[in-house]
């Protein structure tokens, strides 16, 4: 994607830097605030917008980062893609939109009405803010439902990067709702591979019988339709940072594991029916639990212990 307008970016040093470990790539790091109106008012063919501050707890301790960065953030990204129109505005939203949803697994036909986390309610604002550019200036948008994303690199308050830290260095991890929650992980290149397909595909613009734009609006799940039991995952988890080197052999796991209730905001189960993303386009995670911490514990024994 070619900016067609110049936008605020680093300094031409951090640029040449990151030319030069990168000479065969054409673009342009710009580090900025999405709140930042002006910052963002450039015209692109195709926007894909993965910012957003994220994390369900840490929505009830700071709420006002999540206004900031998923509402108002967001809005900015939809203003900036009515005045300069694009192709396609791809969005990152949550599975938290389900909320405490019963039926599993979640559909996108599914009610999203019952957000138990702030997180989760900014998410599901982001799609309603959608449609609604979408139907009002034609803009094509699609979002993403992404379930429990994980692998090298992410996020480290997420359970499998925190509970290996606290293992690492010989405390204790809780694990919520007594080890009773299922959750439907899925490894970074599969949500990867599964927006560069959407981004090529954009919703068709059409006209509805008011003689109106009919918005050109989508959204699916990313998921591996496959919940794993939470002590499930901490046994592979462990197994898999034994065989990386990352613990020792002989790590005592019973004397660092405590067993506490479900947290504020959380929920016992996230079960992605992805069935319309293979539809559409061909696709459905495939990388299993076990393959992709597999990658997680060699990535993290490389990049903090080696």
């Amino acid at each position: 994607m070619k900016a067609t307008k110049p936008v605020e970016g680093p300094t031409m040093n951090e640029s040449a830097f990151r030319q030069a470990q990168h000479p065969n790539n054409h673009w342009t790091f710009v580090k900025g605030n999405l709140a930042d109106k002006a910052l963002i008012d450039s015209h692109f063919d195709i926007v894909v917008n993965l910012a957003a501050q994220a994390g369900v707890r840490y929505s009830i301790e700071n709420p006002d980062a999540y206004i900031e960065s998923n509402i108002v953030g967001f809005y900015n990204i939809l203003e900036a893609c009515r005045h300069h129109p694009v192709n396609h505005l791809v969005y990152a939203s949550s599975s938290s939109v389900y909320g405490g949803n019963k039926k599993v697994p979640f559909s996108v036909d599914d009610r999203v009405d019952n957000p138990v986390s702030l997180y989760a309610a900014t998410k599901k604002s982001n799609e309603l803010f959608a449609h609604c550019y979408s139907k009002l200036y034609d803009i094509p948008t699609t979002g993403l439902r992404f379930f429990t994303v994980y692998g090298p690199a992410g996020r480290p308050d997420m359970a499998y990067f925190g509970f290996t830290n606290k293992l690492v260095k010989g405390e204790k991890i809780q694990i919520y709702n007594y080890g009773n929650c299922r959750r439907d992980f899925t490894y970074v290149d599969d949500i990867v591979e599964g927006i560069v397909r959407v981004m090529k595909k954009a919703p068709e613009r059409k006209t509805g019988d008011d003689g109106l734009p009919f918005p050109p609006y989508k959204i699916y799940n990313i998921g591996g339709g496959q919940p794993e039991n939470l002590l499930d995952f901490v046994t592979i988890l462990q197994e898999e940072l034994v065989r990386a080197g990352v613990l020792p052999q002989d790590y005592d796991f019973e004397a660092h594991k405590e067993l506490v209730p479900m947290q504020l905001g959380d929920v016992p189960t996230t079960y992605a029916d992805a069935t319309a993303l293979e539809r559409d386009f061909g696709f459905t995670p495939k990388i299993t639990l076990r393959e992709g911490l597999r990658k997680f514990a060699e990535w993290y024994k490389e990049f903090y212990l080696a």
